[in-house]
């Protein structure tokens, strides 16, 4: 079986490292400028350089985002920001905008970088695929709108050497694959330049106009009305049906997330894959193993998105827009020394806590916390500090890299 490409997020280079360490085949970021993550820490291109010299040495991919939709005054900065980017040789960059992609057409001569089309660019039929195809793209992302069926007769009518990249997990967008204008109405920060406030997730009423200030529940609820706040998309359980379709990258969303997020759903969406290469019945049986591994981290409850036609009232969270949290993030191991971790820790935990190292292989190795160190090593009862540098002691099988959670249910040693 020829398995899809397994694509990751990296917020920064931490996240980079940890999504390969974890599984993926590739990884997707955005540099400084003129991507749509303006939130997100993002790379310098010496960092951008680290990354993709990190990766190739594993044998793995790094694609740049360069997807927002650009205004004239844009256009020199992008001019500039490509030939950095062509010097620098990323495997891809991930454009919407034509303009972009007719500068970077020009700018792009080492031979070694391809052209994606970002899901952006709303790819929603053949037709599309094939105009972007004959102007030398090597990939579309497939809209988030697509059915399982419409994704079958795209690749059906597309050519063999024209890859199609689709999403399988992640945060899914109110509006049409991103072009929602609420967060521009509403605070002038522009979601196509990569300023999304995410207004999606706020609460709403409804006021009559001739009757200002009396604001009216959509939905009654003591918690408020969510009504634009869309479950997360999560297709780990019809990786079958994806493979089948014959889509050639699996993408998970998230620029934004942890190491821990990053590094938990990639581990799982690498465990469904290589069990699916095995057999579909070692995958079958296995699904509620991945799930329950996807909600060790946070998530917004999950949906199938439009995969199985379009989404009924059961896709939308209506009563709340909080996540929920199967595990909390307390830090990476940074170095052992004498069967002692060392860690920045990312979340408070004490003496007397049981906690977990997450392996890349799936296994994970519960630790009882008996004594911590600071960065002295003088004895301290617990770690309230984010970025505290703690050490504590660690079993046989830690390695530098290794995630650290505390479960939110009781570890049974």
């Amino acid at each position: 079986m020829k398995l899809p490409e397994l694509l990751a997020p990296a917020a920064n280079l931490s996240v980079l490292k940890t999504a390969i360490r974890y599984g993926a085949d590739a990884v997707y970021l955005g540099g400084e400028s003129f991507g749509l993550r303006a939130g997100a820490d993002n790379f310098s291109n010496e960092e951008i350089r680290e990354g993709i010299e990190f990766a190739h040495a594993r044998g793995k991919k790094v694609y740049v985002t360069v997807n927002i939709f650009a205004h004239d005054r844009d256009l020199d900065g992008v001019r500039k920001y490509l030939k950095e980017l062509n010097d620098i040789a990323p495997d891809a960059l991930l454009i919407a905008d034509p303009g972009i992609f007719s500068i970077a057409k020009e700018t792009l001569t080492n031979g070694k970088t391809d052209i994606h089309i970002s899901t952006q660019a709303n790819n929603t039929n053949y037709e599309i695929f094939k105009f972007w195809h004959s102007l030398g793209a090597s990939r579309v992302v497939g809209a988030r709108e697509l059915s399982l069926s419409e994704i079958k007769d795209i690749k059906a009518h597309i050519p063999s050497d024209l890859e199609m990249e689709i999403f399988v997990h992640g945060a899914m967008c109110i509006s049409y694959s991103g072009r929602c204008l609420l967060s521009n109405y509403f605070t002038g920060r522009d979601a196509n330049q990569g300023q999304c406030t995410h207004p999606c997730r706020w609460q709403y009423a409804v006021m009559e106009e001739t009757r200002p200030g009396e604001y009216m529940p959509v939905e009654e609820n003591d918690r408020g009305t969510f009504i634009f706040n869309s479950k997360d998309l999560n297709m780990v359980g019809h990786l079958d049906d994806l493979v089948d379709a014959g889509v050639d990258s699996l993408k998970i969303e998230g620029r934004m997330k942890t190491d821990l997020y990053v590094g938990t759903v990639v581990r799982a969406y690498r465990m469904a894959l290589d069990d699916l290469a095995e057999s579909q019945e070692k995958y079958r049986s296995n699904i509620p193993k991945y799930e329950a591994e996807i909600r060790e981290c946070t998530y917004r409850q999950f949906t199938t998105g439009f995969f199985y036609g379009k989404p009924s009232d059961e896709a939308q969270i209506y009563d709340e827009n909080t996540y929920e949290k199967g595990a909390t993030y307390i830090g990476q191991i940074e170095d052992i020394t004498d069967g002692f971790a060392k860690i920045s820790q990312k979340n408070k935990f004490s003496v007397g806590e049981t906690i977990e190292i997450m392996k890349p292989d799936g296994d994970n190795i519960p630790v009882r916390i008996d004594k911590l160190f600071n960065a002295d090593r003088e004895p301290v009862e617990s770690a309230p500090h984010p970025k505290e540098t703690i050490y504590f002691a660690v079993p046989e099988g830690a390695e530098t890299g290794d995630l650290l959670r505390r479960r939110e249910t009781v570890v049974d040693l």
